[in-house]
């Protein structure tokens, strides 16, 4: 197997550069674009094993840029936002990004959360090949094989990372899960230094299943809970 690929969109030539300068020194086969259309038309035409993709782009926005390359074939999408904006991270994560940067961003945490992105989807294969599991927490039920999700009888379209978070939560229903916890389990990152993409998650995710099903424990983490 050769080398993961990664196709950059980035509209600054500079930060372009030296993002996929850095992806290849480290490694990776990369791939770059600068406008939204020439990143579907590139994505298209190289299938590449994963997109780091900045939100403001010409032509049309990465968030445009998700969603036509998701329509495609599902494929971990890093999200580069230029204001650390909550919208604009959970816009992001609705249409199918797996986690998000802002700038200005340290390239070794660029490299790092690459490869976690990449760790996942590796384990998400292995875990595929696993007997599926029902899991039940009230009327909310995951069926990891099919990885789909019901609520109260009503199916719900969650992204991947959305229920990779969701299946963890209802493992161990009622416990509260850290978020240094959920970080290492869901998303494979060594550090606490991504709690913020646990917490945009977990606000997109109540925004589909119910606010009421994920308990929040302040300074600590979150847990699923049976709703009444």
């Amino acid at each position: 197997m050769g080398s993961p690929r990664v196709l950059v969109v980035e509209d600054e030539p500079v930060i372009n550069e030296a993002v996929a300068d850095r992806l290849r020194a480290e490694g990776f086969g990369v791939e770059q674009a600068y406008d939204g259309p020439g990143a579907v038309e590139k994505y298209a035409a190289t299938r590449p094993d994963l997109v780091v993709l900045d939100v403001m782009l010409p032509g049309f926005d990465g968030l445009e840029v998700c969603r036509r390359i998701q329509a495609q074939a599902p494929v971990p999408v890093l999200m580069l936002t230029a204001r650390d904006d909550e919208a604009d991270s959970l816009v992001g994560l609705a249409v199918g990004a797996d986690d998000y940067l802002t700038k200005p961003f340290r390239m070794r945490e660029l490299v790092a959360r690459v490869r976690a992105l990449l760790r996942r989807v590796d384990r998400a294969a292995e875990l595929a090949a696993r007997p599926a599991a029902r899991l039940v927490v009230g009327d909310l039920v995951v069926d990891t094989g099919a990885r789909r999700v019901v609520a109260a009888g009503e199916e719900v379209h969650l992204t991947p990372t959305e229920f990779d978070l969701l299946a963890r939560l209802a493992t161990a229903p009622g416990d509260v899960l850290t978020r240094e916890r959920l970080l290492a389990d869901v998303w494979d990152w060594a550090d606490a230094s991504g709690t913020r993409t646990v917490d945009s998650h977990v606000k997109a995710l109540r925004a589909k299943i119910g606010a009421d099903r994920v308990r929040t424990v302040h300074g600590v983490g979150y847990a699923l809970e049976e709703t009444e």
